[in-house]
């Protein structure tokens, strides 16, 4: 049986982590053994935190569509609700973009929903 030796195979797994570390403090980005951990710690962060983005992207659109609203006199919550019981269907994505870039268009969705919250 042929004699395999492991060097090559080694080292570029060492280069492959030591590279995915690179900007890491300290050791983490040039020794091995503390780059695989924070290689290992960081690439778990990084997939919760993709998750965690989307609700910080909803928060963002809430708290915008909500100075927007409260600019026109209704809350947030009554815009929604008007909105709903007049059967726009805007997502808060929309309506927050709405909100910074076609304010007119804005003011004519709160007024749709300020009939119904009245009515």
């Amino acid at each position: 049986m042929p004699r395999v030796k492991r060097g090559v195979t080694s080292h570029r797994r060492h280069k492959k982590v030591l590279a995915l570390t690179k900007g890491h403090r300290a050791t983490k980005h040039s020794l091995f053994r503390r780059a695989n951990e924070s290689m290992l710690k960081s690439l778990s962060y990084a997939y919760a935190h993709r998750r965690e983005r989307k609700g910080d992207m909803r928060r963002l659109w809430i708290t915008r569509i909500h100075a927007a609203s409260r600019a026109e006199g209704l809350t947030y919550g009554q815009l929604i609700s008007g909105l709903k019981r007049s059967g726009v269907e805007v997502n808060r994505k929309m309506l927050a973009d709405m909100a910074v870039r076609e304010p007119e268009s804005f003011s004519n969705l709160v007024s749709v929903a300020r009939e119904q919250v009245k009515g």
